[in-house]
Parts: C-alpha cells; sequence; structure tokens
C-alpha cells in the first residue's frame, strides 16, 4: 500500500535544459541587439525553422522568458516582446541605481586583488568599446563587465536581476549608448568606479556607480522622450 508521500511522487520529465538556455540565450540576443524590436509577435514555425529546434525546445525557451517577464501574451493572441513603458524604465532604472551600487561594495568585500586587476582589464575593453561607438559592442562589453563585478561580489542572483532589468530597457540603452556625449561620459565613470573599486573605496565606488546609473537614466529619456 502507498504512503500518501509515495502517491505525490511522479515520474520526472528531464527538460533540454542546456539546448533550452541556448535558445533562451538567442532569444535576449536578438532583443538586446534590436533584432527583435518591443511589440514584435513571435511566430514559432519562424523561430524553429531560424534557430534549427523543435517546437518542444523552443516552447520551454519561451515559457521561461515569459515568466521572467520578457515575453508577453495579450489577449491568448501569442507571445510579443514585452514593450516598456516610461513608468517602468523609470523604474528599472531607480532599481539599477539601488543594485548596481550594492554589487560594487560586495565586490569590494569580496573579490581579491587578481579579480580586480581583471576588472581593471575588463573596463579597459569597455572604455576602447565606447570609444568605437557601436552600440552593440558597447552593450556586450558593459554585459560583460558587470558578470565579472557580480562574479566577484559572489552575488549570480544580482547579475541575473541586472540582466532582466538592462534587457527589458535595451530599445533605450541602444540609442543612449552611442551618443557622443554619453560615451565619453560613460568612459569617465567607468573609470571613476574602478578607481574606488582598486582602492576598496566602498563610499566611492558606491557614489560612481550611483552616477553612472542616473546619467544612463537621464541620457535614455532624453533620447526616448524628448522630440
Amino acid at each position: 500500500m502507498s504512503t500518501p508521500f509515495e502517491e505525490t511522487l511522479n515520474p520526472l520529465v528531464h527538460e533540454p535544459a542546456p539546448l533550452r538556455n541556448k535558445i533562451m540565450n538567442s532569444l535576449r540576443k536578438a532583443i538586446e541587439t534590436g533584432a527583435l524590436e518591443p511589440g514584435t509577435h513571435l511566430v514559432e514555425k519562424d523561430l524553429c525553422e531560424k534557430l534549427n529546434v523543435s517546437r518542444t525546445s523552443l516552447r520551454e525557451a519561451l515559457r521561461q522568458l515569459q515568466a521572467e517577464g520578457v515575453l508577453t501574451d495579450h489577449n491568448n493572441r501569442g507571445l510579443t516582446v514585452v514593450t516598456v513603458t516610461r513608468t517602468d524604465a523609470d523604474n528599472i532604472y531607480r532599481i539599477r541605481g539601488v543594485l548596481e551600487p550594492l554589487i560594487v561594495e560586495q565586490f569590494i568585500e569580496n573579490a581579491p586583488d587578481e579579480e580586480i586587476e581583471a576588472l581593471k582589464k575588463q573596463s579597459e575593453r569597455l572604455k576602447k568599446a565606447y570609444l568605437e561607438g557601436n552600440a552593440e559592442e558597447i552593450v556586450a562589453t558593459k554585459r560583460e563587465f558587470y558578470d565579472r563585478i557580480c562574479t566577484g561580489a559572489r552575488n549570480p542572483i544580482a547579475f541575473d536581476l541586472l540582466k532582466k532589468l538592462t534587457l527589458l530597457t535595451s530599445p533605450l540603452r541602444r540609442s543612449s549608448v552611442v551618443r557622443p556625449e554619453r560615451r565619453n561620459q560613460s568612459i569617465q565613470e567607468i573609470d571613476a568606479i574602478v578607481a574606488g573599486i582598486a582602492a576598496r573605496d566602498k563610499a566611492a565606488a558606491k557614489a560612481a556607480a550611483e552616477a553612472h546609473v542616473a546619467n544612463a537614466a537621464v541620457s535614455a529619456f532624453r533620447v526616448a522622450y524628448t522630440s
């Protein structure tokens, strides 16, 4: 006779997680680079053909992205890329204004000297991307920069959240980061963040991170909402 506990156990369905993750990463990159703009309706058949994946694997990835708030289903008409309102964007930048200084502080607390040296090298690659002015390269290199900070901070949860927040505001970021004045400003801000980290000066590093996000918001809103 089975126990109540045993009756709750069912065979597990082994999801193709590695493939699902590859599909999710491909779709995230398409959203990040603008290949999939906000409001774009996703057609499963087309995506399966382009990605050369099964519908089952694709649906697993789409469900996860929907759960993360990156995709939405309006009136059961199929999934579309989420369109972020100005209010949503303002909230995202305000959250980033708290989150990024936090991970910078945790990086200082937890990262050994060799990780600080690696961050310095990564910051040089980021500044080079800013100087060259290619939006896709800037965004990708910026992601790697914060990946290194979150890794050193020992805070993968923060990085997952940061990736989602920045992905949702991808259109704003792409338009903003290529502005010459914003690129020059960003280089100075990255230098200030790294200098604070290198000195293990939490107050200076956090202030630099806060300023970086605040100025990013100003620049993004100026491009998007000023005629």
